[in-house]
C-alpha cells in the first residue's frame, strides 16, 4: 500500500464469497487482518439493517470490533416466481461508498475496496485519475468483468491469497458432497475449523 490507507468493505458481497471459497469469511477476523497493516488507517463496513435480530447483532459487534459501520434500512423486494410470490432482501452502498471515497479523498493515498462488484469500475477510473492507489480485493468467480478487464492504475487481489486467517469462521462448516450433509469439527489450539 501507498501512504495512508481506507478500506472500505461492501458487506453484502464479502458474504457472498462463501459461495465459491467453501467457508464464510468472519468479520471480526477480518477486522484483525487488516489491522496488521500499518498504512490502513479507518475501516469502514457497508450492511442494511432491518427488524431480524441476527442482522441487529451484528452491526452491534461490527462497531465493538473497530468498524465504522455504515448502514441503512434493507428493502424487500417482492416478484413472482414460478407462480409465487418471493421476497428479496436488497440495500445496495454503490453510492454511499463513493461518497465515502471521494469525501475522504485529500485525507488517504490508498482505497482498499472489498468487493469484487463490476459496479464499481467507474469509481475506481475517478480514483485512480485523481492519482490515488486502488485495491480491490475480491474471492475467486467474484469479480466483475468490468474490473477485470480494467488494466491500469489498479491492483487485483483474490482475498484467500492475501488473508487466508480470516476466512474461518468459528463455526461449524456444513458440507454437501453427493446430496447428504455432513458437518466436519476439528478441534486446534481451542479454534473450530471447518
Amino acid at each position: 500500500m501507498r501512504g495512508k490507507a481506507l478500506v472500505l468493505v461492501d458487506w453484502a458481497n464479502v458474504y457472498r464469497w462463501r459461495d465459491s471459497l467453501k467457508k464464510e469469511v468472519d468479520a471480526k477476523l477480518l477486522y484483525k487482518s487488516l489491522k496488521k497493516y500499518g498504512e490502513i488507517k479507518e475501516i469502514h463496513l457497508y450492511h442494511g439493517e432491518d427488524d431480524n435480530e441476527k442482522s441487529k447483532l451484528f452491526l452491534i459487534e461490527m462497531r465493538e470490533v473497530g468498524y465504522k459501520v455504515i448502514s441503512k434500512p434493507v428493502k424487500y423486494v417482492r416478484f413472482i416466481m414460478n407462480g409465487k410470490e418471493v421476497s428479496q432482501r436488497k440495500c445496495d452502498f454503490d453510492l454511499e461508498i463513493g461518497l465515502d471515497c471521494f469525501e475522504n479523498i485529500d485525507k488517504y493515498d490508498s482505497f482498499v475496496i472489498l468487493s469484487g462488484d463490476g459496479d464499481y469500475a467507474t469509481l475506481y477510473e475517478r480514483l485512480i485519475g485523481h492519482k490515488k492507489q486502488v485495491i480491490v480485493v475480491y474471492a475467486s468467480a467474484h469479480l466483475g468483468r468490468e474490473i477485470w478487464q480494467m488494466k491500469k492504475g489498479i491492483f487485483k487481489i483474490e482475498i484467500d491469497r492475501l488473508l487466508p486467517e480470516c476466512l474461518i469462521k468459528n463455526v461449524p462448516r456444513v458440507v454437501k458432497p453427493r446430496g447428504e450433509i455432513e458437518v466436519t469439527l476439528a478441534k486446534k489450539g481451542g479454534k473450530v475449523n471447518g
